[in-house]
């Protein structure tokens, strides 16, 4: 698997996640590392509302990735 850069990675997910509270879960998520539980916090969002965004958008960067 080939490894990526934070810049490369939040490059993919501007470019791709349309939705700004979206892009900045994702990157809260993949580039800062933060968990479920903070990202919740952070965005104001149920638990459930952040691993959706996670689990869906992410999955688009990561078939751009692979």
């Amino acid at each position: 698997m080939i490894e990526y850069t934070n810049s490369q990675i939040s490059g993919l997910i501007d470019e791709h996640i349309h939705n700004k509270r979206n892009r900045e879960v994702l990157l809260s998520r993949f580039v800062d590392g933060l968990t479920f539980d903070r990202l919740s916090e952070k965005y104001d969002l149920s638990v459930r509302q952040v691993k959706n965004i996670v689990y869906r958008d992410g999955d688009r960067i990561l078939r751009l990735i692979k």
